[in-house]
């Protein structure tokens, strides 16, 4: 292969320039998951986007879960992994792990592979500074979901604080209530929140898949820009249904609460946050 000439990567860094002038000093929240997340090449490029981005002067915020770690940390322990309507059934000795693993694990070893790459990150969880306070969700079915919790109330101040110190947050979705329970939070669901009351430019769920789908075996019927007034008709079509639902719905809500976009890319791309960040073709599904 064939480097590229100092003139193509001229034209590459100028071609970037109005979106580097346009997400200056904006927050832009990424919800970090799927493959991205296990595949090392791809966890690598995510980091090195989320560093880039960070050095030009846009505010970074990563929200991460991490349902297979928890689920291997299970197995290890002999715990059982029960989901009830796609949801993790969360007793009390789930959520102990699931903070262990979000908390202490995974969010630490991001925060390791972002200083890695040159980043200067801080971890942090929902229970900092009781930044993410829930209530307990209840089923559609009325069935117990244990500690799995719905986000009331966002506290951003360790979030702005650790961004005017120049730092990275990264967020682990655990959250806590006035009694001092632990829950757990679905990711989407909480970088949807966040992104809403920091008044985020952008929120960009990473995802396995291309983004939303006219028909959901054909990757060629990318559907690249939706206007929320739209998705009940896509409901009721069928072009939205089954996992979509609750990661549109997010996207909804976000716009709904002020977000200015909110962007489903394929996580399965390389460098999937800089193609949608600094370019006008951007990539995947955005909601408006």
């Amino acid at each position: 292969m064939n480097p590229i000439s100092n003139n193509v990567r001229a034209q590459v860094l100028i071609d970037a320039l109005p979106y580097i002038q346009k997400y200056n000093n904006k927050i832009v929240v990424v919800k970090y998951g799927g493959n991205a997340m296990t595949n090392k090449e791809l966890k690598d490029a995510v980091m090195t986007d989320i560093v880039l981005l960070s050095l030009v002067g846009v505010k970074v915020v990563l929200v991460h879960g991490g349902g297979p770690e928890i689920s291997d940390m299970l197995k290890k322990l002999n715990i059982e992994s029960r989901f009830v309507n796609g949801l993790r059934y969360t007793d009390e000795a789930t959520v102990d792990v699931v903070k262990m693993v979000l908390s202490g694990k995974v969010n630490k070893e991001l925060v390791q592979l972002l200083a890695q790459h040159h980043g200067n990150a801080v971890g942090l969880c929902g229970i900092d500074g009781q930044m993410l306070m829930a209530e307990r969700m209840e089923s559609p079915d009325g069935e117990d979901l244990g500690y799995v919790g719905n986000v009331v109330k966002v506290n951003t101040k360790p979030i702005t604080d650790a961004l005017t110190n120049g730092n990275i947050p990264v967020i682990a979705t655990v959250a806590t209530d006035e009694q001092g329970n632990t829950y757990n939070v679905n990711a989407d669901t909480a970088a949807a929140r966040i992104a809403a009351e920091l008044g985020a430019e952008n929120l960009i769920l990473m995802t396995d898949i291309t983004g939303l789908l006219r028909d959901k075996d054909n990757p060629k019927t990318l559907i690249p820009f939706v206007n929320v007034s739209e998705v009940p008709f896509m409901k009721r079509q069928g072009i939205i249904s089954g996992g979509m639902i609750p990661k549109i719905d997010c996207c909804v809500e976000a716009v709904r609460r002020g977000v200015k976009k909110t962007v489903i890319i394929d996580g399965r791309v390389p460098h999937s946050i800089l193609i949608e960040i600094l370019s006008n073709e951007g990539i995947g599904t955005q909601f408006t």
